[in-house]
């Protein structure tokens, strides 16, 4: 057998060896931290009818629900940034930039012109491919490239609107945010069929095989055959697409876009994957778990806002939980929990 063989039949051996690792992982780490964030959030839910009647009632979880699709899209996005190993911190400036194109281009001109919403996610696309080639090409640090990227876009946008964005939502967006779908919201069957095409996305396509892979071991993947350079370009691109979009669903539920519109989604998307389970190292996640955090911090910002607490409490909040999350989920812990399990 030559050499080159050799290092083929050792790569598809820590290929397949990194696929056991993450369906171990999903019954031992990751299935724990989805069971235990769903149960937290129900827990939430009802001891907030502690604090008042209306909260924890059928029309406050579907606000939940509503609010909280903007981050599920959003941190998708992420989650498959951080599953290779990088980190997207150009989000809430390309969500700006979804909004903003959308009221301008579609809203101002033809609010029923459906067809202009691809071109915004388009421009939102271009952006991410330019910060995935200054990552894998330019071999610039991602938290570096995103944040440089998101500091030219916001830039851009300022110049661009004159400090003052026009226009008004799509159709589409207001009937994509307002409307419903047999009795329910339409935002809350969106998400349910998102979070549907996502799951499958992530966990049972060989895309999502080759992103565990490359976040797992780059030369392992590399030696097996994965496309690398294509496949750590992939998410920066979904995930520019997913914040477009989360612009365009503001646009919808607000009527208008603002300069500081996705600014205050930047912590929440990183914290929803954290909480989630997945490592901020890559290689392991899933996306069920980082639908749990996203719901989790939706929850948990609405009972705050209820209860009338500030939104600077809301950010210490949500910083204490990603650093118990990031403790919790500690490789030290779980062999301790499953040595006492034994």
């Amino acid at each position: 057998m030559t050499l080159s063989n050799e290092m083929s039949q050792a790569g598809k051996g820590a290929f397949a060896q990194a696929g056991d690792t993450r369906r171990s992982a999903g019954i031992s780490r990751e299935t724990v931290s989805t069971v235990a964030v769903a149960g937290l959030c129900v827990a939430m839910l009802l001891g907030a009818r502690f604090i008042s009647p209306a909260l924890g009632s059928w029309s406050q979880v579907e606000t939940v629900l509503v609010l909280g699709s903007f981050l599920v899209v959003l941190s998708f996005g992420q989650g498959l940034v951080i599953l290779t190993g990088g980190l997207d911190l150009s989000l809430p400036a390309l969500a700006t930039l979804g909004g903003i194109l959308a009221t301008n281009w579609a809203g101002q001109s033809d609010p029923s012109a459906w067809y202009l919403l691809p071109a915004v996610l388009l421009v939102c696309a271009g952006v991410g491919l330019l910060s995935a080639a200054g990552i894998v090409w330019l071999r610039v640090p991602p938290f570096i490239m995103t944040l440089a990227m998101s500091i030219i876009v916001s830039s851009l946008l300022l110049g661009y609107t004159r400090g003052t964005p026009r226009g008004a939502a799509p159709e589409m967006a207001l009937a994509l945010m307002k409307g419903h779908v047999l009795g329910l919201p339409a935002p809350v069957v969106f998400l349910v069929a998102f979070i549907l095409l996502g799951w499958l996305f992530q966990s049972r396509t060989v895309f999502g095989r080759y992103l565990y892979a490359i976040g797992t071991n780059v030369e392992a993947a590399r030696i097996a055959g994965v496309p690398v350079t294509a496949m750590r370009i992939l998410p920066y691109v979904i995930s520019a697409v997913c914040a477009g979009f989360v612009g365009i669903m503001l646009v919808g539920y607000s009527n208008g876009a603002t300069l500081r519109m996705g600014d205050s989604y930047l912590l929440p998307s990183v914290a929803a994957v954290v909480i989630g389970g997945s490592s901020i190292l890559g290689g392991r996640g899933t996306f069920l778990g980082t639908v749990g955090g996203a719901i989790l911090l939706t929850t948990l910002g609405t009972i705050i806002s209820a209860i009338g607490l500030e939104f600077g409490l809301r950010t210490i909040i949500e910083g204490a939980i990603v650093l118990t999350a990031l403790l919790l989920l500690r490789d030290e812990l779980f062999q301790k929990l499953s040595a006492l399990l034994r």
